[in-house]
């Protein structure tokens, strides 16, 4: 339909350029009147078609516009929410890395902590014991001694002599 109305205003166009000129009037013309009223009478006629048709299509465009508009700023939307998401996550990545190196510093440094007090410990108890057992020693030299120096010397059985009357004497 725009087809018409375009060959039609070019028609028109054709018969304006194309007519003869007034003399002493260079943008002035002769043209067949009835010519020329029947083509703006069959634009006149076209355009209420083409005027609708054309404001459909650019409602239809707006409409297809305003829809991609929308879904654009929704995909805007959801890719800056996801964007949010990503740093959020990696922000509480970024923080329990943080916390869990200090928290291993601190497992370490505490680990450290407790063998070296276990290590004194020990050594202090296996030191008391080292003394302990050398007071007991002691003590138990000490006790042999006067046990010796009480008993006086052991006699040694002379040879020949009976040792089983002798032991029985004294055990009477």
């Amino acid at each position: 339909m725009d087809n018409e109305v375009m060959e039609l205003i070019d028609m028109l166009y054709t018969m304006v350029s194309e007519a003869w000129g007034v003399p002493l009037g260079n943008d002035k013309c002769i043209v067949e009147r009835e010519k020329a009223l029947k083509l703006i009478e069959e634009i006149k006629a076209q355009l209420p078609v083409e005027l609708s048709e054309a404001k459909r299509l650019v409602a239809a465009r707006d409409e297809f516009i305003g829809n991609a508009k929308r879904e654009a700023e929704s995909l805007r939307r959801a890719a800056e929410e996801r964007a949010r998401q990503l740093i959020d996550e990696q922000e509480i990545v970024r923080i329990s890395q943080a916390r869990s190196s200090e928290l291993i510093a601190n497992a370490e440094s505490r680990s450290r902590e407790l063998r070296r007090v276990a290590t004194e410990y020990v050594d202090d108890a296996l030191r008391r014991s080292e003394e302990a057992m050398s007071s007991a020693l002691a003590e138990l030299r000490n006790a042999r001694s006067s046990f010796k120096s009480a008993a006086g010397p052991v006699q040694q059985p002379r040879p020949g002599t009976q040792q089983g009357a002798g032991a029985q004497t004294r055990e009477r």
